[in-house]
């Protein structure tokens, strides 16, 4: 599955069987309490995750939070 994560074209055959947004977050190994993700313009709240399926060419959005600071 060809995808778009902010700006850059990839590709994900892990996501042939199982193309729900879970899925890619996990195989990016971001922590899913730290990510925030738009998918073609629309945020998707993290509880949608499990039910939303990614499609050929969506575009992504994926913003990790870094904390630290005082």
């Amino acid at each position: 599955m060809k995808l778009t994560i902010n700006g850059r074209d990839r590709e994900f055959s892990e996501l042939d069987s199982d193309p729900k947004l879970l899925h890619l977050i996990e195989l990016l190994q971001l922590k899913a309490d730290r990510v925030a993700v738009e998918r073609n313009g629309d945020i998707v709240p993290r509880s949608n995750w499990v039910r939303v399926s990614l499609a050929e060419a969506d575009k992504l959005e994926v913003v990790q939070f870094v904390g630290g600071g005082r």
